[in-house]
């Protein structure tokens, strides 16, 4: 015990800082889910849970939702997610017996778990089984006044280093501009939802977006394996890592995937590391029960078997990104941006409220919470919050092909036909979701899409103009559609 001790350091204020960052994000995903769900995915969603819930089985979906689904049950999971996320993070589930912080993770994670397995596309983001995953190892790091435990720490570095691991081997494997290190030089224009200082990182010189890119795949590649050798090597690995998220974080906006890659890291700490940078007190802790120690170890053991077909992935010539080998999302793999876009192109949605198109048509655009739309609106920060909808209509163009002549589109997923149907009938749901609306006073007679190219405008431009965007149209993405045109689809 002492030389594993020696080995690992002590870990109570490990354990606080991840059990703290995880009821955050766990607080943050419940809060989209409240406002979210139900416009998206509820009774009279754009893609509805009980539509869904005919085609598929508890076995494949595991979710309460099977049993019934409203909106009112949904309102219930939502709230009670807040609740208790939010006495975990005031540390109040941590202050009684074993039972009642095993339970409260589990609770959170079987309510969150039941939201991702209904959420179809709304909810297929890889951060979502990262949430899943972590949440419920954290349920077993055990409350404030017991002795911490290795077992559940080491199985954080494990799935940090799935994450940092997957997410540069996806890099070096499948886009070449990651191995000549230019990716750089169009991911800060191309990302998904950029954010205020997106633009100047973009204007950095080339040289740097080529060593940033150095950087990273020696902080995802090699700074990994680093995580299980003895402090203080384990602790400067999760700083490097910590570090890498942290400008991540700064330059654009993916949700809480960089924040919850940052609790991951805290498990790369000891209490002798955190001690310099929070001098907390720490009271004299308990002995873990015997029952409790077994379910530890069966736990690892679990984990070791679950974790052949990720380790394998890993070494995988045709490596999987981003997916779950069980339908509760335990030890998945993980990965981001194995291929980057070298052009950004934009869905641009507008309205008119004339009943017959013409040439002097005025249209009026929609504006969207976070995507870019006008060209002179300064890019929001809304990370780690995250706005599905704008998420949703950002992938669309991928589907699209670009020629000299224009553009072609070769089909339309179901759920933006009932968009653009709510747009239409002005639903405040679905509106309440978006930027302010145009026809506030009665629904527009027409919704049709744009498809543009957006580039961000270079110094002189901005000074000029105060725009952040340049863009130009390249071709309708949907042609002016009404209810009456929607209905004979």
């Amino acid at each position: 015990m002492a030389s594993v001790h020696s080995y690992f350091g002590d870990l109570v204020l490990t354990r606080l800082l991840i059990q703290r960052g995880m009821a955050a994000i766990y607080f943050v995903a419940f809060l989209t889910v409240a406002g979210q769900f139900k416009p998206l995915l509820g009774e009279h969603g754009l893609l509805p849970v009980p539509e869904f819930l005919r085609h598929t089985t508890w076995r494949e979906t595991p979710s309460l939702f099977h049993w019934r689904y409203s909106d009112g049950m949904l309102d219930m999971v939502a709230w009670t997610g807040l609740g208790v996320s939010a006495l975990a993070l005031l540390g109040l589930t941590e202050c009684g017996p074993i039972w009642l912080s095993v339970t409260a993770w589990l609770v959170l994670y079987g309510l969150y778990l039941s939201i991702v397995n209904v959420g179809q596309n709304f909810f297929g983001f890889g951060w979502e089984s990262m949430l899943l995953e972590a949440g419920f190892f954290t349920a077993f790091l055990g409350p404030a006044q017991t002795q911490p435990t290795i077992i559940p720490i080491l199985i954080l570095r494990w799935m940090l280093f799935r994450t940092e691991m997957g997410a540069g081997l996806i890099k070096l494997r499948h886009d070449p501009c990651w191995r000549d290190l230019t990716c750089l030089y169009y991911h800060y224009e191309t990302q998904p939802l950029p954010n205020p200082l997106s633009w100047y990182f973009h204007r950095a010189p080339k040289s740097m977006h080529r060593f940033s890119a150095l950087v990273s795949h020696f902080i995802q590649v090699i700074v990994p394996f680093g995580l299980f050798a003895p402090q203080p090597i384990a602790a400067i690995a999760g700083g490097l890592i910590l570090f890498h998220q942290l400008v991540l974080i700064v330059s654009g906006n993916y949700s809480w995937l960089n924040w919850l890659t940052v609790v991951l890291g805290f498990s790369a700490f000891d209490d002798g590391f955190i001690s310099f940078i929070l001098p907390i007190h720490t009271n004299a802790l308990s002995a873990r029960p015997l029952a409790f120690e077994i379910l530890l170890y069966l736990l690892g053991a679990a984990t070791i078997a679950l974790s052949i077909k990720p380790a394998l992935n890993l070494i995988s010539p045709g490596q999987r990104m981003n997916y779950s080998y069980n339908p509760f999302h335990l030890v998945g793999a993980y990965g981001a941006f194995g291929q980057v876009g070298r052009e950004r192109y934009e869905i641009v949605i507008e309205g008119t409220s004339d009943r017959v198109i013409t040439p002097a048509t005025q249209w009026r655009e929609y504006a969207f919470k976070a995507k870019p739309g006008d060209p002179r609106r300064t890019p929001p920060q809304v990370a780690p919050y995250h706005l599905r909808l704008d998420w949703l209509i950002w992938f669309l163009p991928f589907s699209v092909v670009v020629t000299p002549s224009g553009i072609r589109v070769p089909g339309y997923s179901r759920w933006f036909f009932n968009f653009i149907e709510r747009l239409l009938t002005n639903d405040r749901a679905v509106l309440r979701l978006m930027g302010p609306n145009p026809f506030s006073e009665a629904p527009p007679a027409f919704v049709r899409a744009l498809f543009y190219q957006y580039r961000y405008t270079t110094p002189e431009q901005k000074r000029q103009t105060g725009a952040w965007w340049a863009r130009q149209l390249l071709g309708t993405y949907l042609p002016p559609m009404s209810l009456d045109s929607l209905n004979r689809l």
